[in-house]
């Protein structure tokens, strides 16, 4: 009987063969491996740094225009327009209450100061249509607790001011406590929720004698702040705290939007501010993905 068996060149072919195919099959699932970490790793950078973006954004453009600063990490304040150092860390501004102004059926303030009606005066403004009640159960709310209609401010619009002290941004009250800075410290008025009356540093009842008052207001009860840490990379926001009452951004609530961030950059081009987050990732060397967004 005749047994069929590989001759030793067909052994030859087969094992050159199974070799190449293991050299080549290994590098193509190697590649389709570090394909598939750069697209899971880029994807997720992706959607973090369009999250950030998108946060701040949504906060800012509710901004007090005239209010936004740039800060840098040794405290100094410079007001944002006209700033093209790009070494602050810092981005701040004081934010208009955008919830209690869309109400839930109403608006909670109208952003009208009655001048004409007869119980407005120094020491009383009136404005119709707003309800300091339902203002404070909403301030309360959104702040987690501990804040209030009597923690707000108002901003006359149209009325100017240093950008320095008239927010409070440097710890100099002087000006705010006089009634004389952009922001107007505010006490509602128990039984008239159509009624403000201003306050000094002390918290008792003030004046807006020698006050330049215009008709149109935005109302505040927060300053927001968005820090960028180079040591840590983490990009974190803070509310609930209250330049024109001393506060910094250190007392306020903080949550942080990003780790891993590269760069944090902002510039104001006229009454327009753009903000570019870029992020970077261990994984892949010297990899960085930024996401830039304008705000109107």
């Amino acid at each position: 009987m005749r047994k069929s068996a590989f001759t030793l060149l067909e052994l030859i072919f087969v094992i050159v063969i199974i070799g190449i195919l293991s050299k080549f099959g290994i590098e193509l699932l190697f590649q389709a491996y570090k394909n598939f970490i750069f697209s899971s790793v880029n994807n997720a950078l992706q959607s973090n740094s369009a999250a950030a973006v998108e946060t701040i954004a949504s906060r800012l453009q509710y901004r007090i225009k005239d209010s936004v600063i740039a800060r840098e990490a040794d405290g100094t304040v410079n007001a944002l327009s006209g700033y093209t150092d790009g070494t602050a860390t810092i981005l701040e501004w004081v934010g208009s209450d955008i919830d209690g102004f869309r109400g839930d059926s109403l608006p909670m303030w109208s952003g009208i100061i009655d001048l004409r009606h007869p119980n407005t005066n120094e020491s009383v403004l009136v404005s119709p249509e707003t309800n300091t009640t339902e203002l404070n159960t909403l301030i309360d709310a959104l702040s987690n607790g501990g804040s209030g209609i009597d923690d707000a401010a108002i901003y006359f619009v149209g009325s100017d001011s240093d950008i320095k002290t008239g927010y409070g941004w440097d710890g100099n009250l002087t000006a705010i406590n006089t009634q004389n800075g952009a922001m107007h410290p505010i006490h509602s008025v128990s039984g008239q929720p159509t009624q403000f009356v201003p306050i000094d540093g002390a918290g008792a009842n003030s004046t807006f004698a020698g006050t330049d008052v215009y008709e149109y207001y935005q109302l505040a009860w927060s300053a927001y702040a968005v820090v960028h840490t180079p040591a840590d990379g983490n990009l974190t926001l803070y509310y609930d705290y209250r330049p024109w009452q001393g506060d910094g951004y250190a007392d306020g609530k903080a949550v942080v939007l990003m780790e891993n961030v590269d760069t944090f950059r902002f510039r104001a081009v006229g009454s327009i501010v753009k903000i570019q987050v870029c992020v970077k990732t261990d994984l892949m060397g010297d990899y960085s993905l930024c996401k830039e967004k304008t705000i109107f």
